[in-house]
């Protein structure tokens, strides 16, 4: 999707920028350099986190002001860098980002290209930006990886899955990634880890900008790709995840009667477009108009709840309507006996949404940090004022933030994961 902004908010956007420029840790990871050992001792085995952004200038330029506004950690370790790049040819790059790694010392580093970036609490839309965001974890494992889909002999795999990871991983494992648009399968390799390993959570999303294959790209340490999936494992450290998919329930739940692949022919013993005209007619004025312009439908994930709310469902989208049959496409596979709920998408479902997943998510501990992987009609193709995905976190707490606008947003509902549109995808580091 392609971002048509209102230019009114671009210089008031441009001056925060210029304000906010430099980055910022939780006040318990700062040093006291009149501590005493013991502090000391128990600030470097802390985790610690830093952001940093700039906006405009040469690739080259911005690259060094952003990192120069890094926070330096207690024994000047990063363990992991994240770089988002924005409004940048993918000549500049290729010859830029591989020295990224060099400038900070950096232990792993993983990076793409994209249409807009997040830094702190600005989503920079519309502008020449880089973010970055920093993390010193002493006690994490992080693997990096670089995946591809190859195809031979009418077989196709997922390669690139370095030797160590072959056994049994630790139960907090999370791959945090990247991926190419066009020709990488996310949703294939999404499906194998489901299987291979259940319950553990991929959180990510997918290079935007690019309308043809060979133009994005993706960093991992010193190379630069065209294809491909970059990113890394994580295990012994505490992440959390949230998928806000922009959606509120209206209606009830109700049960699939019949249906065949991504056809509902009929929901609850009636044909699933008289169960759809029924319940426009329930609702009020306001509510019709948003029915017919953003109607989505939510599969249940976990049949065995009484109840279900926010994150209990996978929204897709209604691809059309039968009305010969009386039924409706989705974009998904549907089966008998699976509950479902229809959605509407607005502005205001979309920001309760997020607010409320926040709250929830955060109510016993706030997080040191977060990355955020929003979707590029997210952003103000949705909302009325600029920032709102990354406002939503920051008033959870001043932490470290930094992401990008994905032309497709991966993270869990329930125990899978699941490829998402219209979605913000956070993951949260405590």
């Amino acid at each position: 999707m392609n971002h048509r902004k209102p230019e009114d908010f671009a210089t008031d956007r441009l001056a925060r920028v210029g304000r906010e420029l430099n980055s910022w840790m939780p006040a318990k990871a700062g040093i006291n350099r009149r501590a005493d050992p013991s502090n000391l001792m128990s600030n470097i085995l802390e985790s610690q986190f830093s952001q940093a952004h700039c906006v405009g200038h040469d690739l080259a330029t911005a690259l060094q002001q952003a990192t120069s506004h890094l926070n330096t950690f207690p024994d000047g370790t990063i363990d992991l860098l994240f770089a988002f790049v924005a409004g940048y040819t993918p000549e500049e790059f290729d010859q830029t980002m591989p020295s990224l790694k060099t400038l900070t010392g950096a232990k792993n580093v993983v990076g793409c290209s994209c249409e807009a970036t997040i830094g702190a609490g600005l989503e920079l839309e519309n502008e020449k930006s880089i973010s970055l965001w920093a993390a010193r974890l002493p006690q994490a494992e992080i693997t990096p990886l670089h995946l591809q889909f190859v195809r031979s002999g009418g077989e196709s795999a997922i390669t690139g899955w370095p030797d160590e990871l072959a056994g049994v991983w630790p139960t907090d494992s999370c791959l945090i990634g990247l991926n190419e648009p066009f020709e990488f399968p996310v949703d294939y390799l999404l499906e194998q880890f489901n299987e291979d390993r259940p319950g553990l959570p991929i959180v990510g999303g997918i290079a935007s900008g690019a309308q043809e294959p060979g133009i994005s790209r993706l960093l991992l340490n010193e190379k630069t790709f065209d294809s491909g999936w970059v990113g890394i494992r994580i295990a012994n450290t505490t992440v959390r995840t949230i998928v806000s998919q922009g959606c509120r329930p209206i209606g009830k739940p109700m049960v699939i009667t019949q249906a065949e692949r991504n056809i509902i022919q009929q929901i609850g013993g009636k044909d699933a477009l008289d169960v759809l005209s029924e319940l426009f007619q329930t609702l009020p004025t306001r509510e019709q108009r948003i029915f017919q312009k953003g109607l989505q439908i939510g599969r249940v994930i976990n049949e065995y709840q009484d109840s279900f709310e926010y994150g209990d469902f996978l929204i897709r989208n209604i691809m059309g309507v039968d009305q010969e049959n009386r039924s409706i496409s989705i974009g998904d596979y549907v089966r008998p006996g699976q509950t479902v709920q229809f959605h509407i998408r607005d502005h205001e479902s979309a920001s309760a949404e997020l607010t409320q997943l926040l709250k929830n998510q955060t109510a016993n501990q706030a997080p040191k940090a977060a990355m955020l992987f929003t979707c590029n009609g997210r952003g103000l193709n949705l909302f009325q004022d600029p920032n709102h995905d990354a406002a939503c976190i920051q008033a959870v707490a001043p932490i470290p933030l930094a992401g990008f606008f994905a032309a497709g947003e991966i993270g869990p509902v329930g125990e899978k994961n699941f490829l998402h549109g219209f979605t913000a995808s956070v993951v949260l580091f405590d």
